[in-house]
């Protein structure tokens, strides 16, 4: 296969005007789109400085939004249907209060998901949309932490191990293909039973 890349900043409207058109003029069309990029942030209601709130929901949030809001339009354009999947987080289901802004942001893409589900179903245009929510993934976001992740995964996920960004690629691979035609507005937990303990 062939792959190319385009220098995207996720939290700016014109940044995704300007890619957006630039596959549309390429390839003409859209079929999967996977918005996945996020950044994390610790710290409390109280201690997390509005500038480091912001920015968190910038990333995780309306990065989120402007990427549906966009690549959807090509997608209709092209009126081939596709697939939308959003990356949340276990944290967009179960809050966690050192992670105030990071809980908030991704809980709203999980909400957000399924407004634009609903809306594209009503609209008989195709395109499915789902949520993704990984558990505890051993990533470069962990940097030194990672004696941290293995002593968590064991203590709090119930099988015991963590997970591995295969375990997440397989989920979006799933959801982006025809095996999911069926599937629209869910929120795929990938988290080894964090959630359920």
């Amino acid at each position: 296969g062939q792959a190319e890349y385009i220098n995207l900043d996720v939290a700016s409207e014109e940044a995704w005007i300007a890619a957006i058109g630039h596959i549309r003029e390429r390839y003409a069309r859209l079929d999967i789109l996977v918005n996945n990029a996020g950044i994390g942030a610790g710290g409390t209601a109280v201690s997390t400085p509005l500038e480091v709130w912001r920015r968190v929901m910038a990333v995780n949030l309306d990065g989120v939004f402007l990427g549906v809001k966009y690549s959807l339009e090509l997608m209709r354009e092209a009126g081939n249907g596709g697939s939308i999947v959003n990356m949340s987080s276990i944290a967009g289901i179960k809050a966690f209060s050192t992670q105030s802004a990071y809980s908030t942001a991704k809980a709203g893409v999980k909400h957000f998901t399924k407004a634009v589900a609903m809306e594209c179903a009503q609209a008989k245009d195709g395109v499915r949309v789902n949520s993704i929510h990984p558990g505890l993934i051993d990533t470069p976001i962990y940097g030194n932490g990672r004696a941290r992740l293995e002593e968590m995964s064991e203590r709090l996920v119930p099988l015991g191990v963590k997970g591995v960004p295969l375990d997440i690629a397989n989920g979006v691979l799933w959801l982006s293909t025809d095996d999911a035609r069926y599937v629209t507005g869910i929120e795929l937990v990938i988290d080894g039973g964090f959630v359920i303990r």
